[in-house]
């Protein structure tokens, strides 16, 4: 496991100290979930921007074209 040194504006530092101290974590802990998260969602919007490379306009209009043209059920509405 790596270890890092981090400097941060004080504002920040105080919230976190907040948060932690009320969710009975360490800032370590805080700082690692916060991390991991940004990486998930960096790493989702590069999928998704993959996929989307792959996209074809003409396949998605006759995907659309099979769907029934009728009025919504009451509980689509």
């Amino acid at each position: 496991m790596g270890n890092l040194t981090l400097r941060m504006p004080d504002s920040y530092h105080f919230a976190i100290k907040k948060i932690v101290a009320k969710d009975n974590i360490s800032i370590n802990q805080f700082i690692v979930s916060a991390v991991a998260e940004k990486i998930a969602s960096l790493e989702t919007q590069q999928y998704l921007e993959q996929r989307a490379e792959k996209a074809s306009k003409e396949k998605f209009i006759k995907v659309l074209s099979k769907v029934p043209d009728t009025e919504p059920l009451d509980f689509d509405k």
